[in-house]
């Protein structure tokens, strides 16, 4: 059985703020690595908040036989109480999304490189830490969503047309500290250089519909409600609301068009469709090493891969679990920007400068 922590929020394990009597259970974990790793368990430190990762868990528990011990945070108190942890972590498996928050990690030694042929094989070289420390293994495109009752696809058939004069007061947007931004940002730095991705920051400000605020979700209900027209979004966040059972999310996906930019506008750049990945790590001093990279290896497994597809609209590394959700399937094919990911992270302090100069709040 799954040992999990719940604090107020559901399916969460841990915060800072956590009991003392969390903590002591976490640290019955540090107390005897070796015996650990003998009753079959993994320590996940997990960043997704995603329902659908229950199905990874339970599908892995009952084809392994390994009980998982979960902790879920946000992505910056979970690399924090890592790197507090140190060498005492019971951690074995860090999940997280967004390759700036891999690089994150990375830079702060919590990685550790994982040699597995299965790993090699599936997941793309792109999609992998130069170190071979992480793997991502579901990708997530950071789109255009419009009105269309109000909009024309070729008006948002790229980032740069979100500048355009006739957007002016139309375009929401989340903060700029939120790391799906600032990987937008430095992507678009490494393709048009600092000078162009600064202007451009400058001219959808410009555009604001209101001051940045509220996350995806927020924003696509924002399109629905009139505040806006125009938003820049992950996918999933859309295809989620079109397929949802619940009749008020229904009409707000019904409101909601999605454009994959291409750059390929006269006289632009041609970058295509900004993608980032939700991945996991083997951890820095995992006491359950064999056993981590089981589940690594898991999650690039077909049955593993249906699930990121099915339930929680990701898209897969492997290309025929599309066939599980036919919305998604009919949204493959756009043209993926060449990015390396490692630029999502070192490009990520000078990308939020960028954001500052332009008065992205």
């Amino acid at each position: 059985m799954r040992t999990i922590l719940k604090n107020a929020r559901p399916r969460s394990l841990f915060t800072l703020a956590a009991s003392l009597g969390a903590l002591m259970v976490i640290a019955g974990c540090q107390q005897d690595k070796s015996a650990t790793a003998n009753q079959g368990e993994v320590n996940i430190y997990s960043a997704r908040h995603y329902d659908a990762d229950e199905q990874l868990y339970d599908l892995f528990e009952k084809k392994t036989g390994i009980t998982l011990n979960r902790i879920e945070m946000k992505g910056d108190l979970l690399l924090e109480r890592l790197k507090a942890e140190g060498d005492q972590s019971p951690a074995d498996i860090i999940l997280l999304v967004d390759a700036g928050n891999f690089w994150r990690a990375e830079t702060a030694g919590l990685f550790q490189p994982v040699d597995s042929p299965i790993l090699n094989q599936i997941v793309p070289a792109k999609l992998q830490g130069t170190k071979k420390d992480w793997f991502g293994f579901a990708k997530r495109a950071r789109v255009i969503a419009y009105d269309p009752a109000r909009i024309k696809p070729e008006q948002v058939a790229s980032y740069s047309q979100l500048t355009d004069p006739g957007l002016k007061g139309l375009v929401c947007v989340r903060p700029s500290s939120n790391v799906y931004n600032l990987s937008l940002m430095s992507a678009l730095m490494d393709s048009w250089g600092k000078e162009r991705a600064e202007s451009w920051a400058k001219g959808v400000v410009a555009n604001f519909a209101r001051q940045p605020e509220g996350a995806d979700t927020d924003q696509l209900k924002a399109i629905a409600e009139g505040k806006c027209a125009v938003a820049i979004v992950n996918h999933y966040y859309a295809v989620r609301l079109k397929r949802s059972s619940d009749p008020v999310e229904q009409a707000v996906g019904a409101k909601i068009a999605l454009s994959f930019p291409d750059e390929a506008d006269p006289g632009k750049a041609a970058i295509g469709t900004h993608v980032n990945i939700s991945g996991g790590a083997l951890a820095a001093h995992a006491p359950n090493k064999a056993n981590a990279i089981k589940f690594l290896e898991f999650l690039a497994s077909p049955e593993a891969q249906a699930i990121f597809a099915r339930a929680n609209d990701e898209f897969p590394i492997v290309s025929s679990a599309l066939d599980d959700n036919s919305e998604l399937k009919a949204m493959a094919g756009f043209k993926e920007a060449e990015t390396p990911m490692s630029v999502l992270g070192t490009n990520q302090p000078e990308a939020q400068k960028i954001f500052d100069r332009a008065g992205w709040k």
